[in-house]
């Protein structure tokens, strides 16, 4: 088994990280709370006290944190960061969402450090990272995902190499571009078929019949007709991401819908939503919420 640091436990990390310790990885991990690695220190893992200090002498090294500044803080610190511990030879996995343009800064600091970097972004929620069947999206080059393919195996179900180094975040951004305007529009539905004065959810099924729907929309639909918004992937996340689409994609007049459901998050937030779960932007459009 492999000698892993992980960096950042938060919802989705905590549990990929748990991941790796029943897989039987010789765990080394760090999060900017502490207490958060107690329950891992517990079962098995090492805690160390910053980046550096848990990157060092190990073969990998997996972030997954909440935005670019984070990234960069936890990789590159001059005196902390985890970069400056790696040995050479060793492989970098950033798994959080980002923009391509600092995943692709962060390989040019990696490669020249003798160091080679994945970004293995994942689709999949709380649920998901729990139960080991996240898909993960690659950029980088075959070699190393065949040596990372291991550890990959152990937090997810489906390894899809996207292409070179920044196409992981290329295809996480597309992804939960997609997901948004779905979610945007399914919300937009609901209200209207509330206005109109018929059964939401009896449409909604009869919808389901068709090859426009998916597991997704089930999913996201339940919640919505529900009420359920307890959180597993809040707006806030959301709207960043779609920010960081935008920007990789140049702007409002390159990515108009893009950029309009954006606005209809942003409205969220506006509206103190931010920290539920995305599906709770139904309740823009459906003041019954």
């Amino acid at each position: 088994m492999s000698k892993v640091a992980f960096i950042g436990l938060g919802a989705m990390g905590s549990r990929m990280a748990f991941n790796l310790l029943k897989a039987g990885h010789d765990l080394t991990v760090w999060n900017r709370r502490p207490e958060a690695a107690e329950s891992l220190v517990a079962s098995g893992a090492k805690a160390a006290k910053t980046p550096r200090e848990a990157a060092e002498g190990n073969d990998f090294v997996i972030a997954i944190v909440s935005n670019d500044e984070a990234s960069r803080q936890v990789w590159l610190d001059p005196i902390d960061g985890a970069l400056a511990g790696m040995k050479k030879g060793a492989i970098a996995i950033e798994s959080s969402t980002l923009t391509p343009a600092w995943v692709l800064e962060l390989a040019e600091a990696t490669s020249k450090a003798g160091v080679t970097l994945l970004d293995a972004m994942v689709s999949g929620s709380t649920p998901q990272a729990q139960s080991a069947q996240l898909v993960f999206l690659v950029g980088g080059d075959s070699d190393s995902l065949e040596s990372a393919k291991p550890l990959l195996k152990s937090m997810g179900s489906s390894i899809q190499h996207a292409g070179p180094v920044g196409c992981g975040a290329l295809a996480k951004l597309a992804t939960n571009t997609l997901m948004g305007v779905g979610l945007a529009a399914l919300a937009e539905l609901i209200g209207m078929l509330k206005r109109q004065g018929a059964d939401p959810r009896k449409v909604l099924d009869a919808v389901s019949a068709t090859t426009v729907w998916s597991a997704h929309l089930t999913r996201d639909a339940g919640s919505m007709l529900a009420g359920d918004f307890e959180t597993r992937f809040p707006i806030n996340l959301l709207t960043k991401d779609l920010g960081y689409a935008l920007k990789a994609g140049g702007g409002e007049e390159s990515m108009p819908t893009a950029s309009a459901v954006h606005g209809v998050f942003q409205k969220a937030i506006a509206e103190d939503l931010g920290n539920l779960n995305m599906t709770a932007v139904v309740k823009l459009f459906d003041k019954e919420q």
